[in-house]
Parts: structure tokens; C-alpha cells; sequence
């Protein structure tokens, strides 16, 4: 079995949490705006913290694959039928539940319900409102394809440029394209508010694909200039928590408005933000154990997570709403709402990863799959 890292452990706990927790905003009451706002700066770097993890931990496996002698169309669609054994079960048994749920609740189906099959419901625009958190999840299913497809269609280019330095060109060269995209969006958007870049651009697949592609960077670096790595890892996470809490704390609670700085939130904010995460990596990165009474939460918390994320909201707090509605509540009445939900949702998360997303993720190792893509 392979050795689980603590800090990364760590990394994805925190992210979950926070995404669970923004959600948790849904039954505040609306006069603690103070409590409602930092609920909803959670939710946004949830999902960015896991972007960024998720390209670390897949730059590092692509670039071994990539860089090896027999890398080939073969060993690239090992790697996806892999990635797709361990997101595509959770992904489409949700989105059927989701089906189920919003027929017996009475929500209307949106009219390109097709599109959740492919994962274009959020490609170019936003996603309707139907199993919304389904957005990142798209994001990342185009990052396992783009990044790997170019790798591989540099086999068919004659040239003398080292594996590690053609790997790190592609990172770059997407990083780039996608930061283009936000460029274009910044000068033909009209609309200038919080809502409209939460929707229009911050969950749409064409503008955010770089998102995971920094920690992809940060894969490289962990391997190519490993001592370097190493040497930085306490003084670039004291500067990265300073930088993040600082960006953060001046986006969100500074007064730079999305209205008089455009370009500082449509293009700027996304990419130094995930920049400043990957200071954080080299210590996380390295820290692999931890004492029992920390460390048995936090896996716990790290490898439901996946099961968390695609229940937590569309399924667990629709269904709750609509048996109990978090109407006129009083303060004691809140906090037992959400330790109900909270408890409901860590209940569900453990059983759909215990007896379905676990047992399909072990099917990456049969014989039938190592006779076949490998």
C-alpha cells in the first residue's frame, strides 16, 4: 500500500472543510454578514486549494510517466483509465442521485442535462443550477486530458530538448493560454460584480484549467530541483502564509472591489493566489507522519473527501432543506441543524466511499486493466 503524506493529507482536509463549511451558509441567518462573508471566501479557496493539490499530485505522476523510456499512447491511456477509475463512479452515481433528488423535490431538470454526461456544463459558460458544485469537477476531467494528450504529441516532433525541460514547456505553455483566456473575458465582460465573476469566470472550464496547472509546476520543481525543494520548505511556507492571508485579507476585505480593479480580479487574483499556495507545498510536501490522535481525523476527513465533495450540497443539504426548512431558526436551533447536517454528511461520505468509490478505485489494480493498459 502506498505511504500516505501527512501534510498533503492535511492540505486536503483543510480544503474540504472549507468548501463543506461555505455551505453551512445556507442556514445562517442573513443579519451575521460578518460570518456569511468569511463562509464564502472558505468556499472560493476550497476549491482552489484543491486545484492546486490535485495538479501536484498528478504533475508528479504524468511527469514520471512522461519522462520515462516507454512513454507511449499505451502508458498515457494507462493513466487515464486510472484517473477516470478513481473520479468517474463517484461522479455518475451523484449525478444520477442528483436526477432522483430534484424529481422528488420538484426541481425543474435543466434543458442540457446531457452535457453533465461529458462534463461540458460548465465549458464555456456557467453551470446551471443543477448539482452546481459539479463545476470544478469538469475542470479538473480537461486538465487529465490536455496535459497529456500535448505530451504525447511531442513524440511526433523532431527535436534535441530534454523530457523534464519539454514537460515543464507545456506547463507553461498552458499556464499562458488559460491566463489569456481571462484576459479576453476581462475585455469583453460588461458585467462587474462578485456574482458575475463567481459564475461567468472563476467556474468555467475554459477560463481555469491553469488553476491545477500550478501545481503541476509545483510537480516539477519537487522533482527537478529537489534539493532546492527541500532547503526552502520552512522560509517559503512562513512567506506563502503571509502572502495568502495577506492577498486574501485585502481582496476580500481591503476594498479592492471587482467593479474599479476588473483586471485585478478577471485575471490577477487566481493565478498570484495559486502562485502563493505553492510556497506552502515544499514543507506540506515533507511532512509524513503525524501523532495518531491528529493524523487518524485528518485521513479519515482526506480520503472521504472526494464522497464529501459531490454529496455534501446537492444532495445532503437539498434533501435536509426540504424535509426540515432552516426557517426562522433560533440560535440553539441553528447550531443542532448543522451538526445534524454535518453529521449526515460525514455518515453518507463514508458509506458511498466504503462500499462503492473504494472497491471501484481498486479496479485500477485488477489483472483485467494491468493485462490490458499496461
Amino acid at each position: 500500500m502506498k505511504q500516505r503524506v501527512f501534510g498533503l493529507d492535511l492540505v486536503r482536509a483543510i480544503a474540504i472543510v472549507m468548501v463543506v463549511l461555505s455551505h453551512v451558509a445556507w442556514v445562517i441567518p442573513k443579519h451575521r454578514e460578518t460570518l456569511l462573508d468569511i463562509l464564502s471566501v472558505f468556499g472560493v479557496l476550497g476549491v482552489e486549494i484543491f486545484f492546486v493539490l490535485s495538479g501536484f499530485l498528478i504533475g508528479r505522476i504524468i511527469f514520471r510517466i512522461y519522462t520515462s523510456d516507454d512513454f507511449s499512447f499505451s502508458s498515457m491511456l494507462h493513466f487515464w483509465i486510472r484517473r477516470w477509475l478513481r473520479t468517474l463512479p463517484n461522479y455518475y452515481l451523484v449525478l444520477l442521485i442528483n436526477i432522483g433528488v430534484a424529481v422528488y423535490i420538484g426541481m425543474a431538470l435543466p434543458e442540457g442535462l446531457w452535457k453533465y454526461a461529458f462534463f461540458i456544463q460548465n465549458f464555456s459558460s456557467e453551470t446551471p443550477g443543477f448539482f452546481m458544485e459539479s463545476w470544478s469537477l469538469s475542470i479538473e476531467e480537461f486538465t487529465y486530458v490536455l496535459g497529456p494528450l500535448l505530451l504525447f504529441l511531442t513524440l511526433f516532433i523532431k527535436t534535441r530538448i530534454p523530457k523534464p525541460n519539454m514537460f515543464l514547456a507545456i506547463t507553461l505553455l498552458i499556464i499562458l493560454l488559460f491566463i489569456i483566456t481571462k484576459i479576453v473575458y476581462n475585455f469583453n465582460e460588461a458585467e462587474r460584480t462578485l456574482i458575475n465573476w463567481n459564475n461567468s469566470l472563476k467556474s468555467v472550464v475554459i477560463y481555469r484549467i491553469d488553476a491545477v496547472y500550478y501545481g503541476v509546476l509545483a510537480a516539477y520543481i519537487s522533482i527537478v530541483k529537489n534539493k532546492l525543494w527541500k532547503k526552502i520548505k520552512y522560509p517559503a511556507f512562513g512567506l506563502g502564509l503571509l502572502l495568502f492571508l495577506g492577498l486574501n485579507g485585502l481582496m476580500f476585505l481591503g476594498g479592492v472591489n471587482i467593479e474599479n480593479n476588473p483586471f485585478v480580479w478577471n485575471v490577477l487574483y487566481l493565478p498570484i493566489n495559486s502562485v502563493i499556495m505553492l510556497l506552502m507545498f515544499p514543507l506540506l510536501s515533507q511532512i509524513n507522519t503525524a501523532p495518531a490522535i491528529i493524523s487518524r481525523p485528518v485521513t479519515f476527513i482526506s480520503i472521504t473527501s472526494y464522497a464529501i465533495y459531490v454529496l455534501h450540497y446537492s444532495v445532503i443539504l437539498h434533501l435536509l432543506q426540504y424535509f426540515i426548512p432552516a426557517i426562522n431558526l433560533s440560535e440553539f436551533d441553528v447550531i443542532v441543524y448543522i451538526v445534524v447536517y454535518l453529521s449526515l454528511t460525514i455518515l453518507a461520505s463514508y458509506v458511498l466511499y466504503k462500499f462503492f468509490e473504494h472497491p471501484m478505485t481498486r479496479l485500477r489494480d485488477s489483472s483485467f486493466i494491468k493485462k490490458r493498459f499496461v
